[in-house]
């Protein structure tokens, strides 16, 4: 089933329920106001919200309306945690190589890198990415994200997979010429990392089908950047860990609560004729090939789009499509 979180004037907006091809809504009334609800009993809950999934699905849910990305919040809104991993290789080899930003950092074969994020302020997907200064980097970082259920500490690897609740994409925006600095002070990122933006729909496993295996989304993610094709690196290829590591991991000191959202990083692939998921790998390679960086970063009135299709060619998460806006001339406006 697909889950979706629309505006309703309150902080964690109102559930619905959207149909596999996204056309349709209906509320979840009756069944859990919002998303946290809906996780913190999922036990019992998501068989309704199942049902209700396959009658929209068929057509025979009354007062059903067309759904409208715009007017999604992220799928949560505000979360308990926002922990955010690294797990392709390729990408953190190509940093590390063009010593672009995350260069004082080590990729462990044995042991997956994760950080924590904020998580009281996510964006939903055609929110506007709202920046203070051009000249912090504005980055776009394409990712895959997964809601747990309840964690249990030192849970194994195996069991962490069975607490994978929801898929969703992510762009985790970064302010690269922030993030030397931060990670200079040994203490990690912040600044460097405000709000992230999330797909219109929050999918369970098994609404991805056999694109859904071994705790991972094995289908290109697109990225179009000003109405340009950037990149569509495969999410299923070149991770050296998977959503089940990076959970596990997450959870050796501590529980989980329902209602986690934990990030696979960016997404990247060895080849690079399919393009990248984030700038500053484009920009990596340029300084490996060129000697310097060719691409700028992301400047006011940018667009990033980010997407991910089934096979038969149908949007399965929705998009995020956000534009760049000065926080000061928003500000000003207001």
């Amino acid at each position: 089933m697909k889950l979706a979180t629309l505006k309703d004037g309150t902080r964690d907006g109102r559930l619905h329920v959207v149909s596999g091809d996204l056309g349709t809504a209906y509320p979840a009334d009756g069944i859990a106001r919002s998303l946290q609800e809906a996780l913190d009993g999922w036990e019992r809950i998501a068989s309704r919200l199942s049902e209700l999934s396959d009658r929209l699905n068929r057509g025979g849910v009354p007062g059903a309306f067309a759904f409208d990305p715009r007017r999604a919040m992220a799928p949560l809104p505000r979360a308990y945690q926002w922990a955010d991993g690294s797990v392709y290789e390729s990408h953190f080899r190509l940093m590390q190589q063009a010593f672009d930003s995350e260069s004082k950092l080590t990729f462990r074969k044995n042991e997956p890198m994760i950080y924590q994020g904020g998580s009281d302020d996510m964006l939903g997907p055609t929110d506007d990415i709202m920046a203070v200064d051009e000249a912090a980097g504005i980055d776009f970082e394409g990712e895959v994200a997964v809601i747990t259920g309840d964690v249990r500490m030192q849970t194994s690897t195996a069991e962490a997979a069975k607490c994978i609740r929801l898929v969703m994409l992510a762009n985790d925006v970064s302010l690269r010429n922030m993030i030397l600095h931060e990670l200079g002070k040994g203490f990690g990122f912040y600044q460097s990392k405000p709000a992230t933006s999330f797909s219109p729909v929050a999918v369970t496993p098994d609404e991805l089908g056999a694109a859904w295996r071994d705790s991972m989304v094995h289908l290109p993610l697109l990225l179009t950047w000003n109405g340009n094709a950037f990149g569509r690196p495969n999410a299923g290829i070149g991770a050296g860990f998977t959503f089940a590591h990076l959970i596990a991991h997450a959870a050796v000191t501590r529980n989980l609560q329902a209602g986690s959202i934990v990030g696979s990083g960016t997404v990247s692939n060895p080849a690079p004729d399919v393009g990248s998921a984030c700038i500053a790998e484009r920009r990596a390679q340029e300084r490996i090939a060129h000697g310097e960086p060719r691409t700028p970063y992301m400047k006011f009135g940018d667009r990033i789009r980010i997407e991910m299709l089934d096979a038969s060619g149908k949007t399965v998460f929705g998009a995020i499509d956000q534009r760049v806006v000065s926080f000061r001339e928003k500000e000003r406006a207001a």
